[in-house]
């Protein structure tokens, strides 16, 4: 099974941890103790691909929002194919901290990192204090910057969406498949690990 390494950024209380649970355990908990230093979840997704499907390994880091705490990002921001970047609806300063964690991973990370926007607790409409319009007015400055997912852990409303779209550009990213045999390997090398064959075009597998 490929696996890959996923990074969860954003300040404390955004939801970080209860965007994992949900995804990897299905759960909600209102009184989801705050994440000390870091914390670690391993969950399998199967992707449709265009010849099969392609089964990966999530490793999900999750890390604790407060400032002293960020000297640890650094290194785990190193080899990760993903970074989720969570702002919360009901706290403006949650989304203008994302431009921290973006300098943490730019400096980090390898260059072809998926990055990923995720609003949490879409749920409490009567509290929004961030709208779709100034959040995506927000992230406009990057040229990364493709969409915004709206999610809610406690009713779980694109939680899972939000990792599967996250793993097919991954996929995307890291993957090809070879015409001959049908195999899905590394988009690195220039012969297919299975059968041998050259890699004469890139095939992206989904």
């Amino acid at each position: 099974m490929l696996k890959y390494k996923i990074i969860i950024a954003g300040a404390k209380d955004v939801g970080k941890s209860s965007f994992i649970a949900r995804f990897c355990d299905n759960i909600f908990k209102e009184d989801m103790k705050a994440t000390i230093g870091v914390d670690f979840k391993r969950k399998n997704i199967t992707v449709k691909g265009s010849h099969k499907d392609i089964s990966l390994e999530l490793n999900i880091w999750d890390f604790a929002g407060e400032e002293k705490y960020r000297t640890l990002f650094p290194a785990y921001a190193n080899g990760a194919s993903a970074a989720f970047l969570l702002f919360d609806t009901t706290n403006k300063e949650s989304l203008e901290d994302i431009d921290n964690w973006v300098k943490i991973i730019d400096g980090s990370a390898h260059s072809n990192i998926v990055k990923q926007v995720i609003a949490t607790k879409i749920d409490l409409k009567s509290e929004r204090e961030v709208s779709k319009k100034d959040s995506t007015e927000f992230f406009q400055k990057y040229d990364w910057f493709t969409e915004i997912t709206s999610t809610s852990s406690k009713t779980g409303e694109n939680v899972e969406e939000a990792f599967l779209l996250v793993a097919k550009k991954i996929i995307k990213n890291n993957l090809q498949i070879c015409k001959p045999c049908g195999e899905v390997f590394n988009k690195k090398l220039k012969n297919c690990q299975y059968c041998g064959a050259k890699v004469e075009i890139e095939v992206n597998p989904i």
